[in-house]
């Protein structure tokens, strides 16, 4: 096998201490840590250690870092490569490069083989697959658990599509341990800040817990960029430290893309985006089971005029179908504000990301959640031809239905609440962006009292644009 296919270190430079949000999965692999230093400790009763471990998750929750860390922690040598790296024009060359490198290993156990991204190479059979892909699986195979054992040799793969992998590499004798490493919760999410912070300087009025809490679904990869880009951008303003007004603006702009503060918004459109996230967060605010909103604005980023930002009070596992519902109301609060207040033929186009999230959802609820009492408590696979003409027409009549009740009930609550819709879209025209705490200030009368002098706003361009054309 090429020497610049196997990439192997001696020692591995990382500890359980540098991988932090993912307890579960360290507390799982510490066996592992064990055997490797001490084999007859486990094997004296006749036991056996699992030969393999899969580590499953989405991108960037830490696999790789987790298998540098069990090498680290045992101090026995550590092979590293990718299932793409098998592969060659020529037939029988990734079944040789698996052979070289299982050789090898055996030749300094005890020691750790990693593969990363093994769907490349470990994918179900079909009879249709190229001859070279089955002779490098069948090759795996073979040396996971064939005739020849491979003793000392733990073999550690990862993995983002499990439920792809061929059957016979995740039977028990190969691959014996399946290992999640899901995205961090709350707590996990304030230990990885905790520890790419640390190697920056933060500003006494940075709280990471408020951090946290508003990343909900970024990965340990996610969150190291977004003290990264803070950092750059303290770096270049000038700042002596990351304060929190630049931390939200990595996070703004890792979620929808740079400022565009040079772009020329008209007058109407900027209204019209003003009362159209003012419908969402009027909604949001007034409707039982909504998340509690974080911000809103109407900075254009990206491709978004604006956005209104709800956070969970903690990681959410599963939601009740009155915090669907909610979401329903708060999808169709900006298309329903733009009626009201504009009127049916004004209508934009800036509601088709809000209703296909809200028909999304609303599939989900009749087709996979059981909430439905026409389509009943079953689960439809609407991907495959299971599902026949009738019952497609009906789930159909169920999501219309839906979709249409949450229209109705947030036509009501913006009716019956106009003047503070008037108020929200008037303050977002100020200033732009409001946090949830200020929203409240205003429509509770007490106004932006700490707030600064607002800097010239999407009006104010919009003016200033004007007059340089006349």
């Amino acid at each position: 096998m090429p020497a610049n296919t196997i990439h192997m270190a001696e020692s591995s430079d990382k500890r359980f201490t540098d991988v932090v949000g993912v307890d579960e999965a360290k507390a799982e692999l510490e066996e592992i840590v064990l055997y490797l230093k001490d084999p007859r400790r486990f094997t004296r009763l006749g036991g056996k250690l699992p030969r393999g471990i899969l580590l499953t998750g989405p991108p960037g929750t830490g696999k790789t870092l987790l298998a540098r860390a069990i090498a680290g922690e045992a101090g026995v040598p550590f092979f590293y490569t990718s299932g793409s790296e098998f592969e060659e024009m020529f037939v029988g060359v990734g079944a040789k490069r698996v052979r070289d490198l299982f050789r090898e290993a055996k030749q300094r156990s005890p020691c750790i083989i990693f593969i990363d991204e093994i769907d490349a190479i470990g994918g179900s059979r079909t009879q249709r697959d190229q001859q070279s892909m089955k002779m490098t699986l069948n090759q795996l195979l073979v040396e996971m658990d064939g005739f020849e054992q491979n003793n000392g040799v733990i073999v550690i793969a990862a993995t983002n599509f499990p439920e792809g992998l061929d059957r016979a590499l995740v039977r028990p004798g190969r691959f014996d341990r399946r290992v999640s490493v899901p995205l961090p919760d709350i707590n996990g999410r304030l230990q990885i800040l905790e520890l790419y912070s640390s190697k920056t300087k933060l500003d006494k009025c940075v709280d990471l817990n408020v951090v946290a809490r508003g990343t909900p679904g970024m990965s340990g990869a996610d969150l190291a960029n977004l003290i990264n880009q803070a950092a750059l951008k303290a770096s270049l303003d000038g700042a002596n430290a990351v304060t929190m007004d630049t931390i939200e603006w990595a996070k703004d702009k890792i979620l929808m893309g740079a400022e565009l503060k040079n772009a020329v918004i008209s007058e109407e459109t900027a209204k019209m985006t003003a009362y159209h996230e003012g419908g969402h967060a009027l909604v949001a605010l007034k409707t039982d089971g909504a998340d509690p909103i974080h911000k809103a604005t109407i900075m254009p980023r990206g491709h978004s005029l604006g956005m209104v930002m709800q956070l969970p009070e903690g990681d959410q596992k599963s939601l009740s179908r009155k915090q669907m519902l909610a979401r329903l109301d708060v999808f169709m609060g900006g298309r329903v504000a733009e009626e009201l207040i504009f009127g049916a033929d004004n209508i934009t186009s800036g509601a088709s990301s809000d209703i296909y999230q809200a028909t999304s959802l609303a599939r989900n609820m009749v087709t996979q959640y059981g909430m439905s009492s026409k389509v009943g408590i079953m689960f439809h696979d609407l991907s495959t031809n299971a599902v026949g003409g009738q019952t497609k027409s009906k789930i159909d009549d169920e999501v219309r239905l839906l979709l249409e009740q949450s229209y109705e009930r947030a036509t009501a609550l913006l009716t019956a609440h106009r003047h503070d819709l008037e108020t929200i879209a008037a303050a977002l025209m100020e200033h732009e962006t409001l946090s949830g705490a200020e929203i409240k200030a205003i429509l509770s009368g007490k106004g932006l009292t700490n707030r600064n002098k607002p800097k010239p706003g999407v009006l104010q361009r919009a003016a200033a644009a004007r007059s340089v054309q006349q």
